[in-house]
């Protein structure tokens, strides 16, 4: 085939193709035409070849063409009258105006169906529900909120949990299918922000709403923009649904709060993490505590009625519940006391804070009958002596972990913060030679450091070190040290996953700890995705805390218990009551039989509330990992010197809070920002 110099032949089938297609795209009107004849070619021909192939077809030509006309007719269904050429023509329009408007009619119903299903598929239709949870955002904590939900809902009472995110609607019922489980699961679709798609999912409505933050640097704007969003949707009535948000700056606390509204509460992530790991440093196996704590698998925190004990000491009420422990009062004011002195007169009208497995546990039974006083420890223990410990690690919130530890250490105890950035500080000799960095990271490492001075209770000391590197990590020293925390970098400070350095150091700190035979090293280590836990190089029932998992949980419990919130307020802020596990022997004689009432003696007499405890020589099995809350107060067993007691205590080396230490927000109660306290139903 010739054809121009320089240009590639083309055939007769791609240039009868061409042609073809560009014929179908003029119009509507040729589509149609290209179709007629296209059914005209195929049915007549074949309609001719039945005919004459038919024995009993007429014999002549008139009377084939006829048969053949209407084998065509029926096919097409244009009708089959014969006679004279003009009913034949008319026959033939008026099938083709009856075909017309049935193939119009079934054309119209085919795109409305497909609008809906286009539309119910994209997540925009109305949510008539009444009741409901309304969780808007999409986070890492949406899955444990919407699983702990589903766990909490009571049989034969079960209630929509409606989630809106700027999401695929498919997308996010097959990513939570598995976690909601017999659970009713409305999704949505579009921006929780837009008052327009907000009032889709009914917020009026709504017995509880719950704001999730965001992941990025943008995070706790956008959080205030839906809790504006809600405002102007849902108005500022009293009786409107309580609202549960979560912020990642404490800067963004009261805006949040005065944009939710009086019945709000503002949970502030980065600080309750900080606590936890601060907490969990030297204390083994809390994290499994408030874990087992928060999730609804088991126990959970109830409040019941205190007539029984009205007028008695709060000591008595203690060892007056044998299925349930006791832990704190709330008083007809409202107020939340946990732990308070035995001697607290427990007025009418009182309620007690109770950990039990269901309502039905909380029922008043005297247990004093069950007390051995012959195997309560008579002596006090020695105080804890000064601790040193490791740090590998910098992130947002290491500020906020140092702070805690500093409030919390012995006077004496050193912190040494190994990380690979150059910080400012005292410091390790060997580690003056290295560049400075980002100057807001040494702003808060100066800050920690002089506070740290000013309290004479830590020394915090900083060292750089190319923490990247394996023959780094190998080569730490960790026989000096009491306890370590590592904390991973922050999403977008590298290529790779936050989590990935946690994982690598671990597992070089797991083969240091194999070098030094065996010498088990109490490690706390912080992870941003739950799927990395197996992954983790650690002990069975080691501190492994994942920030994004513990905020769920705690949003969940509150959603579902909001009078219960400043009890979580109190245990996870940086002063009063917290959870802490003691050796058993310090309440009761080790290798000595006792039951659980004796401990629950034992620890009343020291000023604390002891809720369970951890056995030795199941640390390292799952699934509780020797932890068990609330066992039965007549239970029996032989407590062993590596035994612990968990208790809800005082800690008597925790200082008051100085003007500007950062506080975990959990409840709305009154801060430094001066907004009103919060009022909690009784």
């Amino acid at each position: 085939m010739a054809h121009t110099k320089g240009r590639l032949p083309v055939s007769l089938r791609d240039r009868a193709r061409y042609r073809f297609d560009r014929t179908l795209a003029r119009s509507t009107g040729t589509l149609m035409g290209w179709l007629i004849l296209t059914c005209l070619a195929v049915v007549v021909p074949v309609s001719v070849l039945l005919v004459w192939t038919d024995p009993e077809s007429p014999h002549s030509l008139s009377g084939r063409l006829t048969a053949a006309w209407r084998t065509s007719a029926e096919t097409l269904r244009l009708g089959a009258i014969s006679g004279t050429p003009l009913r034949m023509v008319l026959s033939a329009l008026l099938g083709l105006v009856a075909l017309l408007c049935v193939s119009t009619l079934i054309g119209v119903i085919t795109n409305s169906l497909a609008e809906r299903m286009a539309e119910l598929s994209r997540g925009r239709s109305t949510v008539l529900e009444h009741g409901h949870v309304l969780v808007l955002g999409w986070s890492d904590q949406v899955a444990t909120v919407v699983g702990e939900l589903a766990a909490a809902q009571a049989p034969g009472r079960s209630r929509a949990i409606v989630l809106l995110a700027d999401r695929d609607k498919t997308g996010m019922e097959q990513a939570l299918a598995a976690r909601a489980g017999r659970a009713r699961l409305i999704c949505r679709s579009g921006p929780p922000s837009d008052p327009a798609v907000l009032a889709l999912v009914s917020p009026r409505t709504a017995s509880t709403v719950l704001v999730l933050p965001p992941g990025g640097p943008a995070s706790d704007p956008e959080v205030l923009r839906v809790l504006l969003a809600l405002r102007a949707v849902a108005g500022e009535e009293p009786d409107g649904p309580p609202v549960l948000a979560a912020v990642r700056d404490d800067r963004y606390r009261a805006s949040a709060r005065l944009a939710a509204g009086p019945r709000a509460t503002i949970l502030e992530t980065d600080a309750v993490t900080a606590r936890l790991v601060a907490q969990c440093v030297g204390r083994p196996g809390l994290s499994l505590v408030l874990r087992d704590l928060l999730d609804f698998a088991g126990d959970e925190f109830h409040l019941t009625d205190a007539t029984a004990f009205s007028g008695a000491p709060f000591g008595t009420a203690l060892l007056g519940h044998a299925d349930s422990c006791v832990i704190g009062l709330l008083t007809p004011r409202g107020r939340t006391l946990l732990n308070p002195p035995a001697d607290t007169v427990i007025t009418p009208g009182s309620r007690l804070i109770v950990l039990a497995r269901d309502e039905a546990g909380t029922r008043p039974e005297d247990c004093r009958h069950l007390v051995d006083p012959s195997v309560i420890a008579g002596d006090r223990p020695p105080p804890e002596s000064p601790a040193r410990l490791l740090m590998l690690g910098w992130n947002r919130r290491a500020p906020l972990v140092v702070e805690q530890l500093r409030q919390t250490a012995r006077p004496g105890s050193v912190l040494d913060v190994v990380t690979d950035r150059s910080l400012p500080g005292p410091r390790e000799p060997e580690a003056e030679t290295v560049a400075a960095t980002e100057a807001k990271v040494e702003a808060e490492a100066v800050a920690v450091a002089v506070a740290a001075q000013e309290a004479d209770r830590l020394a915090v000391r900083f060292r750089s070190a190319p923490l990247s590197r394996p023959e780094t990590l190998l080569g730490l020293d960790l026989a000096p040290y009491d306890g370590l925390v590592v904390l991973g970098p922050d999403p977008g400070d590298g290529p790779d996953r936050p989590d990935d350095w946690t994982l690598v150091t671990l597992l070089a700190l797991r083969l240091l700890e194999e070098r030094a035979g065996g010498r088990e090293l109490r490690v706390v280590s912080e992870l941003t995705d739950d799927r990395n836990r197996p992954l983790a190089p650690v002990d069975p029932g080691s501190d492994v805390i994942v920030s994004g998992e513990l905020t769920g949980l705690l949003m969940a419990q509150i959603a579902q218990n909001h009078h219960l919130a400043p009890v979580f307020d109190e245990l996870f802020a940086a002063e009063g009551s917290l959870l802490c596990l003691r050796p058993a022997g310090t309440y009761v004689r080790t290798g000595c039989e006792a039951t659980f009432a004796t401990v629950v003696a034992a620890a009343r007499d020291r000023g604390e509330c002891a809720i369970g405890y951890r056995r030795h020589d199941r640390r390292m099995s799952a699934p509780d990992y020797g932890v068990r809350l609330n066992p039965p107060k007549a239970e029996r067993r032989e407590w062993g010197a590596g035994d612990h007691v968990v208790v809800v205590t005082t800690d008597p080396t925790v200082p008051a809070r100085t003007p500007g230490t950062v506080r975990a927000s959990v409840a709305g109660t009154a801060g430094e920002d001066g907004v009103p306290a919060r009022q909690w139903p009784v």
